[in-house]
């Protein structure tokens, strides 16, 4: 097999494409870690991700890019394995999605940490929001639900994520939310 720049030449174009987008997302997060994002240049993600400039404006539009679409895919695959088990009741998909929020609880607080948590509530809205083809009541019945929900799960992650998925459910259930 050979290589040119860490990237296997015998990949097709998607697979080299999906391999550089990971680097670059690994990149962000990992100097996240020790910067804001307004400290870190695309010349540093880039160089930390061993990609080129080019490869980073293909894919992405700015920093924030890289961090929103890593969220989206983050919930999308939620909601992708969620649907195909579902049973339909609330407590169990609320259940769900905060098991698999505090699996990634190390993200989700780097972005509460970082003030990027605007991030989570963009894709988590743009996902599961009112959609402007809807009729009025039911674009404000789901905006009554799906930013109840992000609320619920925002002050969950401010306060650190100190319960379980499990005893988060409960306590959703004990105000009424089955």
């Amino acid at each position: 097999m050979a290589h040119r720049g860490g990237i296997c030449t015998t990949m097709g174009n998607r697979e080299r494409n999906t391999y550089v987008m990971g680097r670059i997302m690994k990149a962000t997060l990992d100097l996240l870690e020790d910067h804001e994002l307004s400290d870190i240049s695309v010349s540093q993600i880039c160089q930390t991700a061993q990609v080129s400039r080019n490869s980073f404006y293909r894919n992405f539009e700015s920093r924030e890019d890289v961090l929103a679409r890593h969220v989206s895919a983050l919930l999308e695959s939620w909601s992708k394995a969620y649907q195909e088990h579902a049973t339909g009741s609330n407590a169990e998909m609320y259940g769900s999605l905060l098991a698999y929020l505090k699996k990634h609880g190390k993200l989700l607080l780097l972005l509460k940490r970082r003030g990027l948590f605007h991030l989570f509530e963009q894709e988590f809205m743009r996902i599961w929001g009112p959609k402007a083809e809807l009729e009025n009541v039911a674009a404000y019945t789901v905006a009554f639900v799906s930013y109840g929900a992000y609320g619920w799960i925002e002050e969950w992650i401010a306060r650190g994520m100190q319960e379980s998925a499990e005893e988060m459910t409960a306590l959703l259930s004990s105000v009424g939310i089955q």
